[in-house]
């Protein structure tokens, strides 16, 4: 797995000061991006345009290396996903979603997370660390190749694979600014999405070297049992943290912000907690996404009725929140949301059911 010392992963500022301080001219950098990102060319020695001295000294020194992948998955609605080695015996997944008109691709930023929301499959496995910003991008370049037969090309990123991406804000800043890069992969900064549950200062640094999307995992409309749902908001309570995803709207002029909210039946899905939710996000920049619990094993929360979930909605509706109940997708593999997960097991690698964080 690329390491913190490869090239790739890198943004073009940091790319360029890599070279001159080499001896070589910055736009050299430029020249290796092409190669990578556009080309999906990994191999310096083909790289054409450069100096042969210069590629054999990118292959001793690039790590432009990609993943090897432990495990391929397919659903029968079509999603993709990848069980790739992270190198220590440990294991990253990543999700693609095919849409008629678009193509998301989920990536993981940790190797396991430390939030610990009880109905996160991710969350059960704990945290090992960080993934560099080498190890973010090269999930895309390998779905990128794994999709390349089929005419399937990636139209949108989400940070919403396995980790928390603020808790490993300079690596996932430094793959947001490779993906939305005219010489990365050229995505515009509306098709990345960058999901949280809501380190607050983190979100207000986001504002200053990212305009990217951004998207809250909310899951209650109140602190005592959004403390419950999610941990993280005993240290981030949800007054300043709506705050600082009302102050990132208007700093980077986006549209909305969005709100995701996974329905527990029995435990958030109330009227009265609709109406509280309503009161929170009613004319604010906000979006809704209501998203029916995924089965994980070994947690005791089930997916509110679809009847629950519609009433919910409808209330919202009412209310002038903008509200979509999100369509379940690739749950036959595991692949759904609060569903990924990697483990070790006796320092051996063990594919489990995966998450895609909510």
């Amino acid at each position: 797995m690329p390491g913190s010392a490869s090239l790739l992963g890198l943004p073009r500022g940091e790319l360029e000061d890599w070279f001159v301080s080499r001896g070589e001219a910055a736009f050299r950098a430029r020249q290796l991006m092409r190669w990578l990102y556009r080309r999906g060319e990994l191999e310096p020695l083909r790289m054409t345009d450069m100096t042969l001295s210069l590629r054999e000294s990118l292959s001793d020194a690039a790590g432009l290396a990609l993943p090897k992948i432990v495990r391929r998955q397919r659903s029968c609605d079509g999603t993709r996903k990848w069980l790739l080695d992270a190198g220590g015996g440990q294991l990253i997944e990543s999700v693609f979603i095919p849409e008629r008109s678009r193509g998301s691709l989920c990536v993981s930023s940790q190797v396991g997370c430390a939030v610990n929301c009880p109905f996160c499959a991710t969350g059960q496995m704990g945290f090992s660390r960080n993934l560099s910003a080498a190890e973010i991008v090269a999930q895309t370049l390998v779905a990128r190749r794994e999709l390349a037969p089929e005419g399937r090309s990636i139209t949108n990123i989400v940070f919403m694979g396995m980790g928390e991406p603020l808790a490993n804000f300079r690596e996932v800043a430094r793959a947001a600014s490779v993906f939305v890069d005219h010489l990365g992969l050229g995505l515009s900064r509306r098709r990345v999405t960058l999901s949280t549950s809501g380190i607050t200062p983190r979100i207000r640094k986001l504002a200053q070297v990212s305009r990217v999307s951004l998207a809250l995992s909310l899951h209650a409309p109140d602190d005592k049992l959004r403390n419950r749902l999610v941990p993280l908001n005993r240290r981030y309570p949800l007054g300043p943290l709506l705050e600082a995803c009302w102050e990132y709207a208007r700093a980077t002029e986006s549209r909305e912000v969005t709100f995701e909210y996974v329905m527990l039946d029995g435990v958030n899905d109330q009227p009265g907690q609709a109406r509280a939710l309503a009161r929170l996000l009613r004319g604010r920049p906000a979006k809704l996404n209501l998203i029916p619990c995924n089965p994980v094993s070994g947690t005791p929360f089930r997916c509110s009725p679809r009847p629950v979930i519609n009433r919910f909605r409808q209330t919202l509706l009412d209310a002038g929140v903008m509200t979509i109940t999100r369509k379940t997708r690739g749950d036959d593999i595991d692949a759904a949301c609060g569903q990924l997960r990697g483990a070790v097991l006796n320092g051996r690698s063990v594919p489990h059911g995966m998450r895609a964080r909510a």
